[in-house]
């Protein structure tokens, strides 16, 4: 039986950040109580967020989850 490939989680969080004047990726940090290093992490898509972190942003940002992040069919 073939294996799939697992999908990978895309994420809009650099997109939503930078549209906010001024949000700085420690002030973002700072907001959802996590490292400025972890903000770059899951900005260039290296690091999946907790659940806990993914609505703790979602707070911040005003919107679903579902609209920050989503799951991308691998092709190969």
């Amino acid at each position: 039986m073939p294996r799939h490939a697992e999908p990978t989680l895309m994420n809009r969080v650099r997109e939503l950040r930078q549209a906010v004047p001024g949000l700085t990726q420690q002030a973002l940090a700072e907001q959802v109580s996590v490292t400025r290093q972890t903000i770059i992490a899951l900005e260039s898509g290296s690091y999946a967020p907790s659940l806990a972190l993914a609505l703790r942003l979602s707070q911040v940002f005003a919107c679903p989850v579902e609209k920050i992040f989503w799951l991308e069919e691998s092709t190969s």
